[in-house]
């Protein structure tokens, strides 16, 4: 028992210690995020209409 009590004790110190962060750092990370995925989609899109065009003339 006396294992569980510490147990919960150092797991409170510990989460006392957490920084959460703010809504301007989540708002600003889901921004980079998404911009990040978008271009990454763009791209990949180009590169298969290429190679589908190419592949397509060689067909």
């Amino acid at each position: 028992m006396k294992k569980l009590i510490t147990y919960y004790r150092v797991s409170k110190e510990e989460l006392s210690k957490v920084i959460f962060p703010t809504k301007e750092q989540v708002r600003n990370a889901f921004i980079s995020v998404l911009v990040v995925v978008t271009i990454v989609s763009l791209f990949l899109a180009l590169v298969d209409f290429i190679l589908g065009s190419v592949v397509s003339s060689i067909l």
